[in-house]
């Protein structure tokens, strides 16, 4: 009987043994599932949330892009280098296709007018308008630009020329100043540019004139991409608007650009 008891008790211990054994198991298991599904969980979020950030950022930058064609333009532009738009500005084959010298006896005689250049860039047009005998007003929307115009006035000692920062929606112009605004290879980076244009046309005295030269809309070897571009036809039309009467128009004077005289 004593031995029948002790191998119940012995039998009873190892049952229980098992039990707990089997009780730790399960939660330690458990225990595992749920970390890992909690790190699944988390790992899921955190994918969502950089997703979510993704698509805000993309959203914003394709609204940016979308909401006008001159912002598609300025950001085409920008995404070179002052030093390299300037290798760009001041290169020979901008001279084969811009025509510089044949674009200035276009213009006629030039000596003592008042000139302003908008987007005068790295100073191509500026300082070649002030070796015509003009005064010029060197403008521009960036600094850097502005310094390297200023360099290039001391280099050659010039005293026709003077610098003048505008912001991006004006040509900060006093009423009648100018006997000549000229605009290349820029209209179509203005934004809300009838606007624009109407200030320019106040700045203008009562027989100058405003000269837009530009890319033709469509594949060039040169210039920006044609969606950056703005039609012709547009700009006449935005120019009519903006208030100016007299149009005269030159589409052979230049391989790949018009010249438009506005008055």
């Amino acid at each position: 009987m004593k031995s029948k008891n002790n191998t119940y008790k012995k039998t009873h211990v190892t049952m229980s043994k098992v039990k707990h054994l089997f009780l730790a198991t399960t939660l330690v298991l458990a225990f595992t599932a749920c970390k890992e599904n909690n790190e699944k969980n988390n790992s899921q979020d955190m994918k969502h949330e950089t997703n979510h950030e993704t698509k805000k950022e993309e959203g914003h930058h394709g609204h940016h892009h979308k909401s006008d064609s001159s912002k598609t333009a300025n950001d085409y532009m920008h995404q070179s280098n002052t030093e390299e738009l300037i290798e760009r500005f001041e290169s020979k084959e901008r001279d084969d296709y811009q025509k510089p010298e044949i674009v200035l006896e276009y213009l006629g005689d030039l000596k003592n007018k008042k000139i302003m250049d908008i987007g005068a860039g790295s100073g191509y047009f500026s300082l070649k308008l002030a070796d015509k005998g003009a005064q010029v007003i060197a403008a521009d929307v960036s600094d850097e630009f502005q310094e390297v115009i200023q360099k290039r006035i001391e280099d050659n000692k010039l005293e026709n020329i003077e610098l003048r920062k505008i912001p991006y929606d004006s040509p900060n112009l006093a009423d009648n100043e100018v006997d000549m605004v000229l605009i290349v290879n820029t209209y179509h980076h203005i934004e809300n540019r009838i606007d624009y244009f109407s200030k320019v046309k106040k700045g203008i005295k009562p027989e100058g004139e405003l000269v837009v030269i530009d890319y033709f809309k469509k594949e060039l070897p040169v210039g920006p991409p044609t969606n950056h571009k703005i039609d012709l036809e547009t700009v006449k039309q935005e120019l009519t608007k903006a208030g100016y009467t007299q149009l005269d128009v030159n589409i052979d004077l230049l391989p790949y650009q018009f010249i438009i005289r506005a008055k």
